[in-house]
């Protein structure tokens, strides 16, 4: 919870900077460059206990001084100089969720059994498109495969969640006849 705070404040602190030197998409094009980098070996270094501050921050400055923007670069000097990057994947992902707050961007994953067509995932945008809750957004569809939902689909936006998987319907229908809800509306 600590760390989502923090990466937060940050994060915040970027996007506003950013927004008054109005560099708001050069800097989101530097954190998708760094949120890729941030491997899970480059977090084990950040992690580390054994790596001083200063190593650190050579490494950090090694990979990106010449890759990023000097407004990024010194706002992540920054940060490593108030021993704060063990939190960089966290504000890297606090400042992609601001800035789609900020664009009015609604993110909707859709998980299916099997992998849907470019058309279908079309079908689905249109179709969230539509509903008031979204029609003044941007929407981007990120599909993702769980075999184990059998079949159909699972749409989940924030608080919605539209579950009509396979799985869903037949634990359902199990809970039904556990209960004995049909001999109980016979009588």
């Amino acid at each position: 919870m600590q760390n989502k705070l923090v990466a937060q404040r940050y994060a915040k602190a970027l996007i506003d900077l950013a927004i008054e030197r109005n560099k708001l998409e050069e800097v989101k094009s530097d954190i998708e460059l760094i949120r890729v980098t941030i491997t899970p070996e480059y977090q084990k270094v950040l992690l580390s206990p054994v790596i001083s501050d200063k190593k650190k921050s050579q490494i950090f400055k090694t990979v990106f001084e010449n890759r990023i923007s000097p407004l990024t670069f010194s706002f992540f000097d920054l940060v490593f100089s108030k021993r704060r990057e063990w939190v960089l994947p966290e504000i890297a992902e606090a400042f992609f969720e601001s800035y789609r707050e900020l664009k009015g961007i609604e993110i909707i994953e859709i998980t299916t059994a099997v992998e849907i067509s470019d058309e279908l995932k079309e079908t689905i945008h249109n179709r969230f498109q539509n509903l008031k809750k979204f029609q003044n957004k941007t929407i981007e569809i990120r599909s993702k495969v769980d075999e184990s939902i059998l079949g159909g689909f699972i749409a989940q936006s924030h608080d919605i969640l539209f579950d009509a998987s396979i799985k869903n319907d037949l634990q359902y229908i199990g809970k039904q006849f556990l209960e004995n809800l049909y001999i109980q509306r016979i009588r």
